[in-house]
């Protein structure tokens, strides 16, 4: 088993950290918030004091941040992992960033003799927890096949989709489909109340169908229930949308649904809804419905 060190110890960070002790791997965490990392202290592992002493020992040092920025700063100058970890020291991304910025800090990582790898995830809180979560990882494949029992602790469906930046690529399309879906999904709620429906038997029967989705089985119950405690913040799709955007641009494609849910999710956002989870897109068709 490996040392691992895990930087990032929120809503996804700490849970993948845990398995990764179930596993039998000697597991450091890092945060900003002491309270997290005593939370993994009290579930087995282990605590550090900088991210320099995260890096420092570490056989795989996974980060979970929220964006680019927050993944440049701790990877990035002189108190950074690239200045302290060991030549040789694998290094696996698993934020949601803009793939070209995981491109160049693979280069970066190459650079300072780190091996990189982008891996970020998709599943939500209850697959980071259950580890069943799915990663889409970019860079060498022989890279991804060393990162194998570790990625293996925390997700289920574990697929190399090419090098580096790739993993991204495949993040920000799993948002997009996710953001629509979600849209979707509270539209048809909407219109089910309005009707009168039997709303437990209709997205039983719903589910059973080609309508069925992960979505609707996690995000249906917040949705009726008006409970949005977050699994995946509004604030994150938030930029993750923008990431779509952004790559749509440079590639020259359109995404005109993308677009307009990029929209509705920077409203929410914007009239404080960021800290809830992203079912609560389920509110802006209510307001626009004139309904609660």
């Amino acid at each position: 088993m490996s040392n691992v060190s895990v930087i990032g110890l929120g809503i996804m960070g700490l849970p993948m950290a845990v398995n990764l002790v179930k596993a039998g791997h000697t597991v450091t965490g890092f945060n900003r918030s002491p309270a997290r990392i005593e939370r993994l202290i009290a579930a087995g592992g282990l605590g550090a004091t900088s991210v320099a002493d995260a890096a420092r020992g570490a056989d795989v040092i996974l980060t979970m941040l929220p964006d680019s920025p927050d993944v440049e700063g701790v990877v990035s100058g002189p108190d950074g992992v690239f200045a302290h970890a060991a030549p040789g020291t694998l290094w696996i991304d698993a934020s949601t960033i803009r793939p070209d910025v995981a491109q160049r800090l693979a280069n970066d990582a190459t650079a300072a003799g780190l091996r990189a790898l982008d891996a970020p995830v998709s599943g939500g809180e209850r697959g980071a927890i259950d580890g069943v979560l799915s990663i889409m990882v970019g860079g060498d494949a022989a890279d991804f096949d060393a990162a194998g029992e570790v990625l293996g602790a925390v997700g289920k469906t574990i697929v190399h989709v090419g090098p580096a930046g790739s993993g991204q690529t495949v993040k920000a399309a799993n948002q997009l489909i996710v953001a629509v879906n979600i849209q979707a999904l509270a539209e048809a709620i909407v219109f089910l109340e309005a009707h009168g429906v039997d709303l437990d038997a209709a997205l039983t029967v719903l589910g059973g169908g080609l309508a069925g989705s992960k979505v609707l089985e996690q995000k249906g119950r917040k949705m009726l229930t008006r409970s949005f405690d977050p699994g995946f913040r509004l604030a994150l799709h938030h930029k993750d949308l923008g990431i779509v955007t952004a790559a749509s641009r440079e590639a020259g494609v359109v995404t005109p649904l993308g677009a307009v849910v990029a929209g509705l999710v920077a409203n929410a956002v914007n009239h404080g809804d960021g800290a809830l989870d992203h079912s609560g897109l389920f509110k802006g068709v209510l307001e626009l419905s004139g309904r609660d």
